[in-house]
């Protein structure tokens, strides 16, 4: 296994240290929280460059990546959700989407399609959403108007990244 993919499974690992500082009474636990999300960000961008710089990119590596990204995304915001910080429409609806590409790229993959690396809207959706995280977890007054212009923003990349998939697999057919 090549560097990347390691730096990749660190934040797997990253995701139950998040939701342990998170549930806890440490004090400041939210910026200690928010500091693993960003170290989880942080890892995410230096495993795709490490990858690309050493022509280290693979397959599993283009799966694992957005897989690692969305289930860290997923256990942030149910920790929100069971917090109060945010309502059970808002998670339902980025639950069913996250879901919704995790099981699809897992579908893909396991049945020998090529699954679409993450792209500049893909990585721009990620951003969004850490800001959205930073506004929620300190109880930002527009922090709710700012996550629903983010999730409207990343149905629009999952349609793209729909699209794209599609154009890729017809060409190998």
């Amino acid at each position: 296994m090549n560097l990347p993919n390691t730096l990749t499974f660190c934040r797997f690992l990253l995701i139950p240290v998040f939701l342990g500082v998170f549930f806890s009474d440490l004090p400041d636990r939210m910026i200690w929280a928010f500091g693993i999300l960003i170290l989880a960000g942080i890892t995410d961008v230096i495993d795709g460059y490490l990858a690309r710089k050493n022509n280290q990119v693979t397959q599993m590596g283009t799966m694992l990546d957005p897989l690692a990204d969305k289930l860290m995304i997923l256990a942030v915001f149910l920790s929100l959700l069971l917090s109060g910080r945010i309502s059970l429409a808002v998670a339902a609806v980025i639950f069913i989407r996250d879901f919704g590409m995790i099981m699809a790229s897992a579908f893909f993959h396991f049945r020998g399609k090529l699954t679409v690396p993450a792209n500049v809207m893909g990585k721009l959706t990620t951003v969004l959403y850490y800001i959205a995280l930073f506004l929620l977890m300190f109880d930002h007054p527009i922090a709710g108007e700012f996550l629903w212009g983010v999730i409207i923003f990343s149905f629009l990349t999952s349609l793209i990244y729909l699209r794209q998939f599609k154009l890729i697999n017809q060409r190998l057919m």
